[in-house]
């Protein structure tokens, strides 16, 4: 498919300087672009490339201002790089979108699946699952029984929806992910062996939900698990029984979160987090990486460290901690001269 920079600009709300005539069939990187691609400038370090660029249409933030003369047209909007998301979601809807089901894949007859939809080849959909409009099922997916999926979601590839699990509207579940496994549940007994805690209950995800590859959610012990609108999870990330994860919470990839634990919304969460059970973290707070969280987090807070501490504390400790050899090197220097 062609675009003209006039439709382009249309769509962004932005306004063309230059040729609204160009047309760009391909996205590209700056620093790699061709004749009939489009680009974006975001960060001011890439601002070089712009002068040396061959794609045939940039977007730009409104304040941005030339230098030299450019070869490419400009789209300036108000931000580059929400544009560019914006045109790079629209892109994918429009170009691989399908529609159909493949005939290797196998669907029960109970289930109710809207024409608009797409299943791949050798996936497997049970009994009494509700499929919306618009849906995007990959190859090799499994969806077991009372599953319900909202409009416009797309899981990929190897992904497994457990039994009564439930997603919104307009999620994008990555390959590999295995949503409503069984939670983490042992008691022990007096012979030192454990018995396995049932998990009866299921996981709820909300719209607009991400969750990455490889990454597992586990049903509840009763009740559910709650993904809550808007969250963003990075690859290979354990969410465990009974968590609730408020909205537009962004995790990166390796974070582990234990049973019960509930984090508020507007979260950030770094990579390799470790969260145990039963906490109870606030809204708007920054978790650095591979931090390690203890206790419960107010409101706002940013912290780093494991156990975590506050983020200018643990700074500031982290000085002296790279001092350290050398300060107990004076103090013994020290002790020896008021021992002579």
């Amino acid at each position: 498919m062609k675009f003209t920079a006039a439709e382009i600009a249309n769509l962004l709300e932005g306004t063309v300087d230059g040729d609204d005539t160009v047309e760009i069939s391909s996205l590209s990187k700056i620093e790699e672009s061709t004749h009939g691609s489009l680009t974006f400038l975001a960060n001011p370090k890439y601002t070089p490339h712009i002068y040396t660029t061959n794609a045939s249409l940039v977007i730009v933030n409104d304040d941005f201002k030339l230098e030299d003369q450019i070869s490419p047209t400009l789209i300036r909007v108000t931000d580059a790089y929400q544009a560019f998301s914006t045109l790079l979601e629209y892109y994918n809807k429009n170009i691989v979108s399908k529609e159909g089901i493949e005939s290797s894949s196998i669907i029960d007859k109970t289930s109710n699946i809207k024409s608009s939809c797409y299943v791949g080849n050798f996936t497997i959909i049970g009994k009494n699952v509700s499929i919306g409009e618009n849906v995007f099922v990959g190859s090799h997916v499994v969806i077991e029984d009372n599953v319900s999926i909202g409009d416009n979601t797309k899981i990929e590839t190897f992904s497994v929806i457990k039994t009564y699990s439930n997603i919104g509207s307009n999620c994008y579940i990555h390959s590999g992910c295995v949503i409503g496994s069984d939670g983490f549940g042992f008691a022990p007994k007096e012979d030192g062996t454990y018995n396995k805690i049932p998990h009866t209950g299921n996981v709820e995800i909300s719209d607009y939900v991400e969750i990455g590859a490889n990454s597992t959610i586990d049903r509840a012990t009763l009740g559910s698990t709650k993904i809550l609108r808007g969250v963003k999870m990075d690859n290979q990330i354990q969410i465990a029984h009974n968590v609730e994860i408020g909205s537009n919470t962004v995790i990166a990839a390796q974070t582990g979160i234990a049973g019960s634990t509930k984090i508020g919304s507007n979260c950030i969460i770094g990579g390799q987090v470790g969260i145990i059970g039963h906490l109870k973290i606030g809204n708007n707070v920054s978790i650095q990486g591979q931090s390690g969280i203890i206790s419960n987090i107010k409101d706002g807070s940013v912290i780093q460290g494991s156990p975590a501490i506050g983020y200018k504390d643990f700074n500031k400790s982290y000085v002296y901690f790279r001092r350290f050899p050398s300060i107990i090197k004076r103090l013994e220097i020290l002790e020896k001269n008021k021992n002579e």
